[in-house]
């Protein structure tokens, strides 16, 4: 099944390797990159994803932030959160919100990411 998925993460490389990867999983999926979180929270409804990627450390708003965003907007897209931090406390943190669905530690491997997208 083909997938529309959103990117949001502040780094244009690792959006980018993400996005060969999950074309690597499927030609077909749909990949929407966002560097700006702002900007694709305010997409989020437009878009209506299947899943989101989301890195936690981004100035200015932060992945903690844009899910407090998620939450007061009453979107509720299953939402893994992208991370290189292995901090336990963040892996807590982030059970506490319905839409996370898992915790991923950067870089996510093609393997991984396959079974997740079949799966999700």
């Amino acid at each position: 099944m083909n997938k529309n998925i959103v990117l949001v993460d502040d780094n244009d490389i690792y959006n980018f390797i993400m996005m060969k990867l999950i074309k690597n999983v499927n030609a077909d999926h749909t990949v929407h990159t966002f560097t700006y979180p702002e900007e694709a929270l305010e997409s989020l409804a437009e878009i209506n994803p299947d899943i989101i990627f989301l890195d936690l450390n981004m100035p200015i708003l932060d992945g903690w932030e844009f899910l407090q965003g998620m939450e007061e907007r009453n979107l509720n897209y299953k939402t893994y959160i992208l991370s290189s931090s292995t901090n336990k406390s963040d892996m807590e943190r982030s059970a506490h919100y319905k839409n996370v669905i898992g915790y991923l530690i950067k870089p996510v491997k093609e393997e991984k990411l396959a079974e997740l997208l079949q799966n999700t």
